[in-house]
């Protein structure tokens, strides 16, 4: 028997009520562990900014034109993952997050690979992210996905731009 939990990967909001009741829950785990590994933590939601505290308290509207995927174990949420729609052949995965008691068991692969499938539904050609210099587990997951370094499109410090053709 394996310890791999079966992992059901849908599209929010088209699907799975109770997608939704848990993501809000992995937006704020995500934001908030995002500010404390910038050296910037805040006791709560209420201390994240604004653009931050909107995607939680109303990810329909601040994803309206994304794609947001979900990853269920039974009816719980343990995971997801942001794809934007594509613009000049390339949509970007954003906000990839697994509950750490999930991590290591092919959460965010499967994740990754929905987002994947789903771009090229879309008529993208390439996936690009962005993500912190210091979460070198992500940056290997991303590595052994076939995501490669590419030059930065954004300005901010510590931040690793890669991309993945499709």
């Amino acid at each position: 028997m394996s310890d791999q939990p079966e992992v059901a990967v849908v599209r929010w909001p088209d699907q799975a009520p109770s997608a939704g009741d848990g993501l809000a829950g992995l937006l704020a785990a995500y934001h908030l562990r995002t500010e404390a590994e910038k050296g910037e933590p805040v006791a709560g939601v209420d201390g994240l900014p604004d653009r931050y505290r909107a995607e939680i308290t109303d990810p329909r509207s601040a994803f309206a034109d994304d794609v947001v995927l979900v990853a269920l174990v039974g009816d719980a949420a343990v995971g997801c993952v942001v794809l934007t729609r594509p613009d000049h052949g390339h949509s970007e995965v954003k906000r990839l997050w697994t509950e750490a008691e999930f991590r290591g068991r092919g959460v965010a692969s499967a994740l990754l690979g929905a987002a994947f499938a789903q771009a090229a539904e879309n008529g993208a050609d390439t996936v690009r992210l962005s993500v912190w210099k210091w979460r070198t587990g992500a940056i290997a997951l991303y590595e052994r996905l076939g995501f490669t370094v590419t030059d930065s499109w954004d300005e901010r410090e510590q931040l690793v731009c890669m991309r993945r053709a499709l």
